[in-house]
């Protein structure tokens, strides 16, 4: 079962991430081609990112321009609450 698990972590998923903070559209390559949505006085990112590595990357260039992280969803992720 933890193969399984350790599985799903190494696939792509699709990753939704919120920043305060507005972002030019011309960041979108800088972020592993992820689109940028900016709204008010914040800013989405929404993309597949290949896997944790690439995950950790983007938060790592979030963390290097000094955008607070608001919120960060994994939207394919599976239900909290699984059937034995």
């Amino acid at each position: 079962m933890a193969e399984d698990a350790h599985a799903r972590r190494a696939e792509a998923s699709l990753y939704e991430i919120r920043l305060a903070g507005r972002l030019d559209p011309r960041w979108t390559a800088w972020f592993d081609g992820m689109t940028l949505t900016a709204g008010g006085d914040s800013t989405t990112l929404h993309g597949v990112l290949a896997d944790q590595a690439a995950l950790h990357g983007v938060l790592r260039r979030i963390r290097d321009l000094g955008l607070p992280l608001v919120a960060l969803r994994r939207l394919d992720a599976e239900p909290a609450h699984e059937s034995p």
